[in-house]
């Protein structure tokens, strides 16, 4: 026993010895990471700046285009730089008389098609999420095998329904085919996974139906999902031209992809007019995209961790 007393003293001791102020300051102090002491970003930005500057090269390349004449465009070898500012295609496409008509077109199936694929692809997403009924599985493997289709197989049947309804020649047949899709349904199902059943479960608790449940605080919790479906979506029926090219007959109902393609001719063609509507039609898209740029990648990111 006084052995035991007696060392104790001096094992306190050296534990305070070792714990105290001194000893703690002594310490060297964490430096700042490494690869960051001479650069005031991340060393992954020297590799990153190249690449975007070499994506960004055939946009830079059409803004260029566009303020151009025909002559330098077809000049060779190609001017990499206009000489001045020639705003003749901007005035070729904007003093068009139908082009407002293309233009209004194509934003009216976008955003039926937007509309549609958030409110429809929510509702499927859903029910895949958290009901289970007979043949859920199967059936969301049959969906999801139809994204493995090509096009080029489905345009004939799906133009032969299209006049069955009479919608060809209309607007309605371009917005139809496209009012919900597998990967609106499959994104909006993997995130809704990702959400907590508590919070569910608590509202049902205070008497609310699976509607509301849905409306008031599932898809309030889901922006960046939203925002993800809603841009691709709208990329998708803006720059769609292959079935509008089938489809559309008479020229009120052309979209803008489809009415800029008469601004080629047989023998002679509008470069100027062409990359001057490009660049009208590209920016509705680049503008969607920046704004939910941020709420785009955190939906990516988020609806991965649950299969």
């Amino acid at each position: 026993m006084t052995a035991t007393s007696a060392s104790s003293p001096s094992a306190s001791s050296s534990s305070s010895s070792l714990s105290s102020p001194a000893s703690v300051s002594a310490r060297p102090a964490a430096g700042p990471p490494r690869g960051r002491r001479w650069l005031p970003f991340s060393p992954w930005h020297l590799l990153l700046a190249p690449l975007t500057l070499i994506f960004a090269i055939p946009l830079i390349w059409l803004l260029l285009s566009s303020v151009m004449s025909n002559a330098e465009i077809n000049r060779f070898p190609p001017a990499l730089w206009p000489s001045g500012i020639d705003l003749g295609g901007y005035r070729y496409v904007l003093g068009n008389a139908m082009f407002p008509r293309w233009f209004a077109n194509s934003l009216i199936v976008s955003v039926v098609a937007v509309a549609s694929n958030l409110l429809l692809g929510s509702l499927g997403g859903y029910a895949f999420a958290r009901m289970r009924f007979a043949g859920s599985r199967v059936l969301l493997g049959l969906m999801l095998a139809t994204m493995a289709i090509p096009f080029q197989l489905t345009m004939i049947p799906t133009f032969l329904v299209m006049k069955r309804l009479g919608l060809i020649d209309t607007l309605g047949a371009l917005i139809v085919p496209s009012l919900v899709t597998p990967f609106a349904v499959f994104l909006l199902r993997q995130f809704f996974l990702s959400l907590p059943r508590e919070l569910e479960e608590a509202a049902w608790i205070d008497g609310c139906s699976r509607l509301r449940v849905l409306f008031l605080i599932v898809l309030p919790l889901s922006r960046p999902a939203l925002s993800t479906v809603a841009v691709l979506t709208f990329l998708t029926t803006w720059n769609d031209l292959t079935w509008p090219l089938i489809a559309i007959n008479h020229d009120t109902q052309y979209t803008l992809q489809l009415g800029l393609t008469t601004f080629q001719g047989q023998h002679h063609t509008q470069w100027s007019a062409v990359m001057a509507g490009n660049v009208i039609t590209v920016l509705p898209v680049l503008l969607a995209f920046l704004f939910a740029q941020k709420s785009f990648i955190q939906s990516i990111t988020s609806s991965g961790l649950k299969g």
